[in-house]
């Protein structure tokens, strides 16, 4: 598990409206209504040194946090560089804003502030990009390979496996295919209240048909015996 270092946290403790103040009161808070203590340890990092932050602009106490502050606060993470010299990410931009966020909002529900200034905080949009680590096509196939084929159950894998890397269906998409909704003759498939809870037709390559089709008249009659026409699903258990 990753370990934080336990700053001190700046300011004065007896001072009921110092940040320092509220801020051991909002972690007591944390601990007291079970939150993760990993996340009660990072967020006592991260607002610690946003109070640093402040202190060093003459700002000790709740009250004197405004809007226009933590938008600078918020340039000040796009800008700040690591020892490293790299830039925070995205991501960890957004924790940050995020814990701010969340101790405003309770400062205002414990009555502390009578207006949330992180109200219309606005988080930096996350960049969308594809996995680096994507798998080759020879370890595809190994995936694909390592079904037991010899068994309905293993036929069966490998069809659902096949399916699933043609379509890129989600597991529970896959689960609640019906027979009927395997068109052969247009290389499609129905996909019944998917994303959004909406209806879909899916183009399917020749090789996954192949395998449905395969995994259809040798497994599914065997794993179903005689339930066979007990269950519309597409793919079954021996118990239908």
């Amino acid at each position: 598990m990753r370990t934080y270092p336990c700053l001190p946290i700046p300011g004065d403790p007896r001072d009921p409206q110092s940040l320092c103040h509220l801020l051991h009161r909002h972690l007591q808070w944390l601990e007291t209504h079970n939150f993760a203590a990993n996340t009660v340890t990072i967020r006592r990092l991260q607002l610690s040194r946003f109070i640093r932050w402040c202190e060093d602009r003459s700002v000790t106490c709740a009250a004197e946090v405004t809007a226009d502050m933590l938008e600078r606060f918020q340039r000040h993470l796009f800008y700040y560089r690591q020892k490293n010299g790299q830039p925070l990410s995205i991501s960890s931009q957004s924790h940050w804003l995020i814990s701010l966020r969340s101790w405003f909002a309770w400062l205002k529900d414990q009555r502390v502030l009578e207006q949330n200034p992180a109200l219309e905080m606005q988080l930096p949009r996350e960049e969308k990009r594809l996995p680096r680590h994507a798998l080759s096509e020879s370890e595809v196939e190994a995936i694909l390979a390592q079904a037991d084929i010899s068994k309905p159950s293993g036929l069966r894998t490998r069809a659902v496996l096949e399916l699933l890397y043609s379509s890129g269906l989600r597991r529970q998409e896959v689960l609640s295919l019906y027979l009927t909704d395997l068109d052969r003759q247009r290389r499609v498939i129905l996909v019944r209240q998917g994303k959004g809870k909406k209806d879909r037709y899916v183009p399917l390559g020749e090789r996954a048909l192949a395998w449905l089709d395969k995994y259809l008249a040798e497994a599914r009659p065997l794993l179903l015996g005689a339930e066979e026409a007990a269950s519309p699903l597409l793919f079954v258990t021996q118990r239908g």
